[in-house]
């Protein structure tokens, strides 16, 4: 089966295991001040993407260290929200 790909912002394809730059994550108006602070904190980050689903959107995770020990935050990237990286490390391990 072919890998799911998508585009980003500047029009380049992306996959599964690329890395990418976030450039903005959507927020559900619900959301608690501690999830807000938490996305908004992965804006700038360069992350690996786990899956491209079939709507398009790019799949990242985060890892955390908080007093709890470790968190995570997955969020769903469309093609706005994102642009290639390449010769780059991700920082989407524990921060």
């Amino acid at each position: 089966m072919p890998a799911i790909s998508t585009r980003d912002a500047k029009g380049a394809s992306v996959q599964t295991g690329d890395k990418v730059r976030i450039l903005a994550v959507s927020r559900a108006p619900d959301m608690e001040d501690d999830d807000v602070d938490m996305i908004e904190f992965m804006i700038g980050s360069i992350c690996d993407i786990d899956r491209v689903d079939a709507e398009g959107f790019a799949w990242v995770t985060m890892w955390w260290s908080c007093a709890e020990g470790v968190a995570t935050s997955t969020v769903a990237l469309a093609p706005h929200q994102m642009e290639r990286v390449e010769g780059m490390l991700a920082s989407n391990q524990t921060v």
